[in-house]
């Protein structure tokens, strides 16, 4: 088969690219004929390895250049670029014929579904329904959400099928007739899992307003109080580093936490640590617990929409926490750090966990997908 995916861009070192650079590597080792077409690449290396036989195409529109322009011009620049979009997506489709095409519910997610070149189209999303009103943005911008957030659901119902990543996120959306889960399957498997005797506790994730780092470096001002010799690392990268750093300034916890930037080789880090602690607002189906998980750490994150309560069962392989609770996060916490026991038995639990998320199981569950669509009567969506 051939099979394009569109994207904003590979160069970012997040969990959606990370997702796609393993989805492309797969159906390219198996035989399949991939090719990402991004938009915003800019001549940026994939952050994230991609099989030579993967090509890779770069439209050249630029949304993100307009980040920084006020809403007016962001909005008339928006349309001139949506209709340049088209029309190169377009061309390229025609040119260069796919048997289905998958949006990462990128700019693109609004284009596909109008192009005639004979491919399948897919709606895959790696956050959740209300992912835009969980912006909690003021003013114009807000009712801009909401609209965006209806238009969503007319638009998931005009691809041949929709793909969510949670039980969770799928009653969300409704009795939709074209939705399928399929969650992330796990980024690698680990040469060893953690011992969880290091003094570490990790989380891992962008440096944005999502991924509410403050709320984790408030927590570890009442978690280090308690445990003095312990330390909390953060891998990441993004807007909000220096707030983040002046925060730790602020709380004098500069020798107890620390930024790191990303890696691609994540492994070595949550198998050097002992625990994983998410505070997300919202998610999909985050990586950084499948990844951690693999790894044998035990698991502690708010029961943020969707994904933490998919991957964590209470006392069996993590904690879910209250979002915006953490007093409670805290303590938990402290209590894994206290109880090495805990932490060995939790974490071995998230290591047998793990096997659900098996890279062959859910690639099979993609490729069976691709071929039911390739093989439909073309008289079907």
């Amino acid at each position: 088969m051939k099979i394009a995916y569109c994207v904003l861009g590979t160069f970012n070192s997040g969990g959606m690219e990370r997702v796609l650079a393993n989805k492309a590597n797969y159906l390219t080792k198996i035989g399949h004929e991939v090719t990402i077409i991004t938009t915003d690449q800019q001549n940026r290396k994939p952050y994230y390895s991609l099989d030579d036989r993967i090509t890779c195409i770069d439209l050249k529109i630029n949304y993100t250049d307009d980040l920084t322009k006020c809403l007016p011009s962001r909005l008339i620049s928006y349309v001139l670029k949506q209709a340049r979009h088209k029309t190169k997506l377009c061309t390229f489709l025609n040119q260069r014929k796919q048997d289905l095409v998958v949006s990462l519910f990128d700019h693109d997610a609004t284009i596909l579904p109008k192009l005639s070149d004979g491919s399948k189209k897919v709606l895959e999303i790696h956050f959740s329904r209300y992912k835009r009103l969980q912006y909690n943005r003021n003013g114009l911008w807000r009712w801009i959400d909401k609209y965006r957030s209806h238009k969503d659901l007319v638009l998931v119902k005009q691809f041949s099928r929709f793909v969510v990543l949670t039980e969770e996120d799928k009653g969300y959306w409704g009795a939709l007739p074209n939705i399928q889960v399929i969650p992330n399957a796990n980024s690698f498997v680990p040469n060893k899992i953690s011992d969880v005797t290091s003094k570490n506790v990790i989380a891992v994730g962008r440096y944005d307003a999502q991924k509410n780092f403050e709320d984790l470096i408030q927590i570890w001002c009442l978690v280090v109080n308690d445990c003095t010799d312990w330390k909390l690392t953060i891998y990441g990268q993004g807007p909000q580093k220096q707030q983040l750093q002046r925060l730790i300034n602020q709380l004098d916890l500069s020798s107890s936490v620390t930024l790191h930037p990303p890696v691609s080789e994540i492994e070595k880090a949550y198998v050097d640590s002992a625990i994983l602690a998410m505070t997300s607002k919202y998610e999909g189906l985050p990586m950084a617990l499948l990844e951690a998980q693999a790894c044998g750490l035990p698991l502690v994150s708010y029961a943020c929409k969707c994904g933490p309560r998919d991957i964590i069962k209470d006392d069996l392989n993590g904690y879910l926490i209250d979002p915006g609770d953490k007093a409670a996060m805290a303590a938990k916490l402290i209590d894994l750090i206290r109880n090495r026991d805990l932490r060995a038995r939790l974490g071995a639990n998230a290591a047998q966990q793990s096997n659900l998320y098996e890279e062959d199981k859910i690639m099979q569950q993609w490729v069976s997908l691709f071929e039911s669509l390739v093989n439909r009567h073309p008289d079907f969506k």
